[in-house]
């Protein structure tokens, strides 16, 4: 069963482009149709975790094998044990909803040379190069890692030397509810 609202609204979403007229030029891949179906398969059907990479099974949770991209050399391999339910809850997080097909970029976007490419296309089609931003080394980081974890910390307050921290907000200032 289909939830009216979201569906019908997507479908006027599509309206005005099924009245355009789309022009698609695709050359044939130089090793043909046979290896073009092979990779994207590599991607489409791929799983979220391999077999090869779960270790062991049992009561006490699934281990399984990952990399910390954080380490280098031997220990970036690691090994990680979580109870069932939250390997199952992470699993299902990479399970895509029906109708859904997961692709990688592929052609001119996939390759290291990604920025040249676009740069060519948009030389190649006129198009105007994008407005720079201000160089993001230049500016101070307004986000400190987070000595724990390594995710960006937003700071709330700073206090002074020998200040005496005041009391809590009598409301939270994202959300606009009251500490009760």
């Amino acid at each position: 069963m289909r939830r009216g609202g979201s569906s019908s609204s997507f479908l006027r979403h599509l309206t005005p482009l099924r009245k355009k007229r789309w022009f698609v030029y695709a050359k044939p891949p130089f090793s043909g149709p046979q290896a073009v179906l092979a990779y994207l398969s590599r991607y489409t059907h791929r799983v979220a975790i391999s077999n090869r990479r779960l270790i062991a099974l049992d009561k006490t949770g699934v281990t399984f094998r990952y990399k910390d991209y954080r380490r280098d050399g031997a220990e970036r391999q690691r090994a990680m044990t979580l109870s069932p339910d939250e390997f199952i809850r992470r699993f299902l997080l990479h399970v895509l909803p029906k109708g859904f097909h997961r692709i990688r970029h592929y052609g001119f976007l996939a390759s290291a040379g990604r920025k040249d490419n676009v740069a060519r296309a948009r030389e190649l089609l006129a198009a105007p190069a994008p407005t720079k931003v201000e160089d993001a080394a230049s500016l101070p980081d307004q986000h400190p890692p987070c000595p724990c974890c390594g995710g960006r910390m937003v700071i709330i307050e700073v206090f002074q030397r020998a200040a005496r921290a005041r009391a809590p907000p009598s409301s939270y200032p994202f959300t606009g509810t009251t500490v009760s």
